[in-house]
């Protein structure tokens, strides 16, 4: 028996490696006709993928109801589960970013810089492809389509490998953007959506770096730990969104609260939900009692310092861990703080470089903090819920990102483009 299950064992490993080599070829033979499409012809499959997941939203929700039901079964979290569903507003929203990403500006082509050199010679950087791009992500079946949206304009491939939480759902995404893609003309693939949930496929596919180009991975600090750990190939992170909002000395209390509320409510699932809330000790005794009145009819759980839970009797008291911690839930950590400088050097240390914001009315502070935060997005007055890539008018994000090279934010369509150098010359020659 024990050398019969080697032997199975074995023949599993070979034939996960070859359903891995056969996919990264196909996807590196279909990048070089990718790049043969016109923008128009792009737009016009965009436009029609945008039409297919509302015409076929009965058959996408059918499949996310497979999945729901199977993370019930596994009593996962409610958060998990809520990245997990999908509705009409949500197909709506999927959508409108496939749409917005067709009336997009093309960067593919652009020159970014021109030089003539003494010699006559013209020396151009023009914007082009990054090629293969394997996107590794977990809950949200909704990156599923926002990904070819994105890397379609841009004309890379994407294979894009899923939580197996959400298999149902990616794979019936996939179906219908491949058949709104058919019908658009487009008679090869320009995305491979993973059907494997097997946890060696994506090990395999992180060293196949002769046709793999870039990976991106959305999710869990674990996962996007790991993944950049094994990879072989470049990986642009985008790590956990431990998000603040600092008010100020100086601020409006009314519009304070609506913000805060929304930050940590309005959808606390998801990456650019406040998870600490500082307040500048001045104002701390009047705001936070209004704070903590609108949290409670909301069930948010308030975790505060020292300070925070002497204003607030009956609260929980912090640890450094939550200082740390993205939640991804209904709970918020608070902390006062004697200055601003004191609310800069925490985020600065317990942050995660993802999106802060301050809440105040003396422009010379919201300058400081949006020089001295060293994070991809900084606010001032405005809720973290608007770090998002439809909303700073990208179309979609393929994520945001928390490295610094190449990209940083909401990567949008020049994010997933790099560039070469075209040369025009009239017989020169070096000397």
């Amino acid at each position: 028996m024990v050398g019969f299950t080697i032997k199975i064992k074995n023949k599993r490993e070979i034939y996960m490696s070859t359903y891995v080599k056969k996919l990264v070829k196909e996807a590196k033979a279909a990048s070089y006709k990718l790049a043969k499409l016109t923008t128009a012809q792009k737009n016009k499959a965009l436009k029609n993928m945008a039409k297919a997941i509302l015409k076929e939203k009965n058959f996408i929700l059918r499949e996310n109801r497979k999945d729901i039901t199977q993370a019930i079964n596994k009593k996962l979290k409610k958060s998990f589960i809520d990245r997990l569903s999908l509705d009409n507003k949500r197909l709506k929203e999927m959508s409108a970013s496939l749409a917005a990403v067709a009336g997009l500006a093309d960067p593919v082509g652009q020159t970014i810089s021109t030089r003539k050199r003494p010699n006559q010679m013209v020396v151009k950087r023009v914007r082009v492809p990054i090629g293969v791009v394997l996107i590794v992500y977990e809950a949200r079946p909704n990156v599923t389509s926002d990904c070819v949206g994105l890397l379609f304009k841009t004309s890379n491939i994407g294979i894009l490998r899923g939580g197996s939480n959400a298999i149902n759902s990616n794979k019936a995404i996939g179906k219908v953007l491949e058949r709104a893609l058919e019908k658009s003309g487009v008679k090869f693939p320009v995305f491979f959506v993973v059907g494997k949930t097997d946890h060696k496929v994506v090990s395999q596919l992180l060293k196949a770096d002769q046709h793999i180009d870039l990976v991106i991975p959305r999710g869990g600090e674990a996962l996007i730990r790991k993944v950049a750990d094994i990879s072989r190939i470049p990986v642009i992170k985008h790590y956990k969104g431990i998000c603040h909002i600092y008010i100020d000395k100086r601020f409006d209390l009314s519009q304070a609260l609506k913000i805060c509320v929304n930050a940590k409510v309005q959808r606390p699932s998801v990456c650019n939900a406040v998870e600490t809330i500082l307040i500048h000790q001045d104002g701390a005794k009047k705001f936070l009692p209004l704070l903590k009145k609108e949290f409670d009819k909301c069930g948010v759980e308030i975790r505060g310092d020292s300070k925070t839970v002497k204003l607030l009797p009956g609260i929980s008291k912090a640890n450094n861990k939550d200082w740390t911690r993205e939640y991804l839930d209904l709970i918020i950590s608070i902390k006062v703080v004697g200055s601003i400088q004191e609310a800069i050097e925490h985020i600065n240390r317990y942050g995660s470089h993802h999106t802060d914001s301050i809440l105040t009315k003396d422009l010379s502070n919201a300058n400081k903090f949006v020089r001295e935060v060293d994070s991809a997005c900084c606010f001032s007055n405005i809720s973290t819920r608007f770090s998002d890539g439809y909303q700073f008018g990208l179309g979609a994000e393929i994520g945001i990102s928390t490295d610094k090279l190449h990209a940083r934010g909401p990567m949008g369509l020049e994010e997933l483009t790099t560039y070469k150098y075209v040369v025009v010359g009239n017989g020169q020659i070096r000397k």
